[in-house]
């Protein structure tokens, strides 16, 4: 039999548990926190690990993606009269508010 590749990512307690494939998207962080997505891979050039972008909103109890809430502060080069389009775009591009995308089964330790 295969092995079963193991990848330990760290979340905050209080972070909301990852919702079921497909359902609606909790802010968990389990996507980002276990590889960079598609906006990461381009616009960061981030190739593994926990996305640099996920920010934890201690308000909401969830985690955010922060190119989705201030690209300015991760892409240091974007004029600021192009924040509000680059959100737009980010938003759309990650599909956020959608589906849990992360197939990923979690074991809480």
């Amino acid at each position: 039999m295969g092995q079963i590749a193991r990848t330990v990512i760290w979340l905050r307690r209080e972070a909301p548990p990852k919702p079921p494939f497909g359902a609606p998207c909790n802010g968990c962080g389990v996507c980002c926190a276990h590889e960079p997505c598609p906006v990461a891979l381009v616009f960061l050039r981030q190739r593994r690990g926990a996305c640099r972008a996920l920010e934890w909103d201690g308000d909401l109890q969830r985690y955010r993606c922060g190119m989705a809430q201030h690209p300015g502060h991760h892409l240091r080069w974007l004029p600021a009269r192009l924040e509000k389009t680059m959100q737009r775009l980010v938003l759309r591009w990650i599909a956020a508010g959608t589906a849990c995308d992360a197939d990923d089964e979690i074991d809480e330790a």
